[in-house]
């Protein structure tokens, strides 16, 4: 019997490999038979980790090649396997909205608006009573680490606090200093091609028929980042004409002072919504946006109610 599939997003950061493979475990814990996938190469950060707890990276794929499948820390069909609509999906957990999911279906479908997909897995394990092991306690640390900035991010709740502090304890590791460290580990940026940088955490979603890109660069240093923007931009135009898009926004991010600047662009009608939305005209295609460091909470939703 084939095993069923479980993966996160295209481009996948931390928080969706690692759940991918805390909601296998625990599957395969209850008797299913899983295997955790990934929709892409790992980022620096996700590579630090992967290595800190000498873990294999699981094996990637672009196409579902088996019948039914598990979606964690994503539902939009843009954003998962190319033949996404071919498969049965049984199962979903994730902590983003709901946009364009439909199934033929029931399904078991869980989602909460923490700061991280493996703070409800690691919610979903102690309520099954399933002992975390070691290791995968300190991957599921690194991916509530990840996706919070180390509980600085407005998306933080106080179950994600709780859950960090728990898998530490049960990882041996005190999540502020490793913690530090592997967020600096995703900030090396120089090894990278403006392409890999745009394409590593992006996310494509639908608002009124538009298609609006976002991507984020985490940095310990902005304007040194910003020094690479025409290569960005000439990247960023390629992107955009190959995939039709819209709105291309490219969030650079300083997890240090949890601040952002943003390249934008698009469309005449899509920029003027950015603007709009961000009340501010773009300068040089450029956006302050002071005191934002969360795509989900302080980005998409607001954009969403303005297209």
């Amino acid at each position: 019997m084939t095993k069923e599939l479980i993966f996160g997003h295209k481009n996948p950061d931390t928080d969706a490999i690692i759940a991918a493979i805390a909601y296998s475990y625990m599957m395969n814990e209850s008797g299913k038979d899983t295997e955790a996938v990934a929709l892409g190469e790992p980022n620096e950060e996700t590579k630090f980790v992967f290595n800190h707890f000498n873990y294999d990276y699981p094996r990637i794929i672009s196409s579902a090649d088996t019948k039914q499948v598990m979606l964690v820390d994503h539902n939009e069909p843009k954003q998962s396997v190319d033949n996404i609509s071919d498969v049965e999906i049984t199962n979903v957990i994730d902590h983003h909205r709901i946009a364009n999911f439909e199934t033929a279906n029931p399904l078991f479908y869980h989602a909460e608006p923490l700061g991280s997909t493996s703070t409800i897995i690691w919610k979903l394990m102690n309520q099954a009573r399933i002992e975390i092991p070691a290791t995968l306690a300190g991957l599921m640390m690194s991916a509530i680490i990840s996706d919070t900035l180390l509980l600085k991010s407005p998306t933080t709740t106080n179950e994600d606090e709780a859950a960090l502090k728990s898998l530490s304890k049960t990882a041996g590791l005190d999540y502020e200093s490793y913690g530090l460290e592997m967020l600096k580990a995703g900030t090396n940026l120089a090894s990278k091609s403006a392409k890999e940088l745009i394409e590593m955490d992006a996310k494509t979603f639908d608002m009124n028929n538009k298609s609006i890109r976002i991507d984020q660069i985490n940095t310990v240093d902005l304007d040194e980042t910003l020094q690479r923007k025409a290569e960005f931009e000439e990247a960023i135009k390629a992107e955009m004409s190959a995939e039709n898009e819209n709105l291309f926004i490219l969030l650079i991010t300083n997890i240090l002072t949890s601040d952002t600047k943003a390249i934008v662009l698009g469309d005449d009608e899509s920029v003027s919504v950015f603007e709009k939305t961000f009340d501010q005209k773009l300068v040089d295609n450029i956006a302050l946006l002071p005191g934002v460091v969360s795509r989900k909470k302080q980005v998409v939703p607001q954009l969403n109610a303005n297209f």
